[in-house]
Order: C-alpha cells, then structure tokens, then sequence
C-alpha cells in the first residue's frame, strides 16, 4: 500500500473514501466532520439518531459522500469517549476502516490528523500520524506465501493519503507516518517469520533471514554453527538441539547506534522453529501450531530491523538461540542431565520444558556484553495463558526501573504487560536431589518457576523477563491484529528504545 502526505484540504481530494473520527456520547464533532455533516445535510448526525452507530471504538458506519464532497464515502470511525480516548483508539480505528475498505473493494483512502488529535490532549501531530499508520498497516497484513492459486477476487488497498492544511502540519505527519510505516513492516516482517512453516523456517533458513535483513540495515551479523557452540559450552542449548537433525544456529546481531562505550541493551528471543515436545512428546491436536514457538526470537529481529531504520541512538545487541525440539534416538530423555555455559547443572524433568534451556546459555552469554540490561522474550509456560489468558504479557525482573519503563512503553503502545512476583522462595520448587537445578517444578506456579530457572543465568545484570505465550499468537481478529502471528512485543520493545534516548 502506497502512504503519501500532502498539504491541501481532505475533503476536495478525488479518492474512494474519506476517514474520519468521532467520539461517543454526543460529544462534539471535531471540524471536519462538522464540515462533511454539513454539506451532506446533516447526514452524520441522522445516523447517530438511528442509534445503532454510537461512536463507540472499533464501530465503523459507512454514509455517501454526497455531491459536495470529492470522495465517493465517508467513513465514520469511532473512537470512544473524548476523556478516554488515545493513540490506540486511533490504531483500532483506521484498522477497522482499512479492514472495511478492502472488504467493499475500495483501492484509495484520505484522512486528516485533524479529525482524530480533536480532544486528545498533548498528542502530537507526528504521534497521531503514526498512530493511524500503524493501524492501517497492520490491519491489512496478509500471509499468502504458501497459496499456489491466485485469487481473482483478492482485494488490496493502493493508497492511504495524509492531507494536512498546514505545510507545517504536513512536514511532521509526513515525519509520523514514515516512522509509523518502520514499526509496522517491522512487526509484519516478525509475523511473516513466524507464520511460516517449520520446514520453511528451520534454524538455517532463520539464520539466513537474519543475515540478509543485518546486511540491508547495516547491522552486524554472526552465525555459530554446532562446533563453535559446543565450544563455548552451551550444553543447555544443545541439549535441547539433540533430537533434531536440523543443525542448531546460534544468532548474534549487533546494531551499534549509540555512542561507542555506551553499554548496550540485549534481547534475547526464544527460537524454537518447531517444538514437539522431545521426548515428552506433546499431544497430536494443536501441534502444527508450534511453530510460533520462535516467535521470541522473530520479535527480536523486528526489534533490531526498527531501531536501525529508525536510527534509535542506542548500543542494541540481538541473541536467537534457534533450534527444533524434536524426539528421537538421540533426543535429551527426561532424567538426563546437562552442562550449561555458567557451569550449572541441570536435570531434566520435562524434555518440553526446552525454552529455558536454551535462554540459560544465551542468557549467560548475554552477560559478557557488560549489558545496560537483557531483556527476554519467549513463548515459555503454557501457565502464563491459563494466568492472563490472550490479552496481556505476563513480566518478572530483579530490576525495578526497567520493570516500571517496560510497563510504562506496553501501556502507550498497548502492548501491555503484568508483573508477576519473582520471589526466592520459587526456587524451592526445582531445586534437584542430584543436579544444581530441574528444568521444572511442575503445574503449580509455572510461569514463576520458569522466571526463577532463567534469573540464575543473569548474574547481577538488570534483566527482565517477558512470556508471551498467551499473546504471540491470535485465533480471533482484532481491529489490527489479523489471525495467526502477532508478533506482539516489536512494538512495546521499540517504544521501550525510543523512551530510554529521552
């Protein structure tokens, strides 16, 4: 889809639908849709009358445009109540109208930044420009790789067009959508990776996709193959690596955009490109579905890809531990016992609780940076969708300040997170008879007993954790989030960079 900024007037532009905003509860019309009310002779305030289109969000009414107006519709998109109302209300709302448009066919779109900043208090221009953007962007993703024949009847939008009045105000939209474009194909980049399938995207095509996107976007880029990964004595990540004949890949990306010294910030992400389980095979049903189980680690690579194009100023280092877990002959065995890189032993209890294994050696590997913090993300505990279910991220940390930042960039981005207790006395639970540790402590308080595996990997190193496993893949869409991957955690990890340069 083609994103262009003008300055001029939306409602004299020849396109297929004009977009507009408009809160709830009879509040009042922001002066575009004043205007367009009343060239069509009060026909947006007939509908609100009918009330079944209230203003509430994600609602989208469709009217004619009328003979006054160059457009052929008009979109009226709702936004919730004015003293509620924020950048994500703007998000849902140009998902839903974007969503709408390819559904009627329609190729070209206008709007204005005007008809959704009215009321929003001290947003800016390039903030609500990006807002709608990204909506627009990620509502109308599509994966369709794998569909051999084309469908005549697809439908694609052409063109979403920014007309401001002011040149002012069109040079910072035009700033606003430029990055709002970057995030979004970031995390559509993410999703692309992680809708593949696993024989599509094995350890060695991820990291082939890695080196192609670090060499576009100037990042540097290193592979560690088998030997040079036993050589550093990653016998966790190994030992989950043994089953498949996929030969593990071990990621290193590097994006220096800070000042040289500054320590740097690291995100491991968890790159299971298929997990069956091992030994402690998974069931049948719902199998196919874990393939998202890398979804950790194609976050990061969206990560790194925006902060580069963004030219975030920061010192930002990219970790992907990337395998398959897979049972056979020479697969790890529940009892097994295994080396880490930090000289922990570890028992295995359960060859499916393979996630921490791999994040303890990168982890500890990450610490040789000196890092500012780590950061984790990975699809980890099925308890953390049983604890919060698909809406929000479950968080544990030992470090106060980047827990509250982290919480503070998902709540403007509304990728939201919740702490949960990383306590001491979870370590109780997988404690080992004849190792250092177990991989599990079972049912009770998973998501905890996981954090607590992976917080002795750390050292003393400002870290937090982030378990995505009830978010990372959506089976419902939403107003910008289309079923399958969601890749979500790009954004709130992008917004989390931004917020430290200020």
């Amino acid at each position: 889809m083609k994103l262009t900024v003008k300055k001029g007037a939306v409602l004299q532009e020849k396109v297929d639908a004009i977009v507009v905003g408009i809160h709830e509860n009879g509040a009042e019309f922001n002066p575009v849709v004043q205007e367009i009310n009343r060239l069509s002779g009060g026909a947006i305030r007939k509908v609100l009358e009918r009330k079944g289109f209230t203003g509430r969000p994600e609602q989208v009414e469709v009217i004619s445009a009328g003979v006054a107006i160059k457009a052929t519709y008009v979109f009226l998109c709702g936004l919730g109540k004015a003293e509620k109302a924020g950048l994500e209300q703007i998000r849902q709302a140009m998902g839903r109208a974007s969503l709408r448009a390819r559904e009627m066919g329609l190729k070209t779109l206008a709007t204005t930044t005007a008809t959704f900043s009215y009321q929003l208090g001290d947003a800016t221009i390039k903030d609500v420009a990006s807002a709608m953007t990204e909506g627009a962007v990620l509502a109308l993703y599509q994966f369709s790789k794998y569909k051999v024949k084309e469908d005549t009847n697809s439908r694609y939008i052409e063109e979403l067009r920014v007309v401001e009045g002011e040149r002012d105000a069109a040079r910072e939209a035009e700033k606003g959508v430029a990055q709002g474009r970057i995030i979004a194909e970031s995390v559509n980049f993410a999703r692309d990776l992680i809708n593949h399938p696993a024989n599509e995207m094995t350890p060695t095509i991820l990291a082939g996709t890695a080196k192609t996107m670090a060499k576009v976007n100037k990042i540097r880029c290193t592979i560690l193959s088998r030997p040079q990964i036993e050589r550093l004595g990653m016998g966790a990540f190994l030992g989950v690596a043994k089953g498949s004949q996929e030969p593990p890949k071990f990621i290193i990306l590097e994006y220096n955009g800070g000042k040289k010294g500054d320590k740097p910030i690291v995100i491991v992400g968890k790159s299971i490109t298929f997990d069956s389980g091992g030994i402690s095979l998974k069931p049948s049903e719902g199998m196919g579905k874990m393939k998202y189980d890398m979804s950790g680690g194609a976050i990061t690579l969206g990560v790194l890809r925006a902060a580069s194009m963004l030219r975030i100023p920061v010192n930002l280092v990219g970790l992907l531990p990337a395998t398959e877990n897979m049972p056979s002959g020479t697969a790890s065995r529940p009892g097994d016992i295994l080396h880490s890189m930090n000289g922990r032993t570890i028992e295995i209890i359960s060859t499916d609780a393979e996630g921490r294994l791999a994040l303890a050696d990168a982890l500890f590997y990450a610490t040789r940076y000196k890092p500012k913090w780590i950061i984790d993300i990975a699809t980890l505990t099925g308890a953390c969708v049983i604890a919060l279910g698909n809406y929000a991220t479950g968080m544990l940390g030992n470090d106060r300040e980047l827990k509250e930042r982290t919480t503070e960039a998902g709540e403007k981005v509304w990728e939201r997170v919740w702490e949960m207790p990383l306590w001491d006395d979870y370590f109780e639970q997988i404690k080992s008879p004849i190792a250092d540790m177990k991989n599990s402590g079972g049912r009770e308080g998973g998501v905890m007993t996981a954090a607590i595996f992976l917080s002795k990997f750390v050292e003393d190193y400002p870290w937090v954790h982030l378990d995505i496993a009830g978010v990372a893949w959506n089976d419902k869409e939403r107003a910008y989030i289309p079923v399958g991957a969601s890749a979500i955690g790009v954004r709130l990890l992008v917004q989390l960079l931004v917020d430290t340069c200020h």
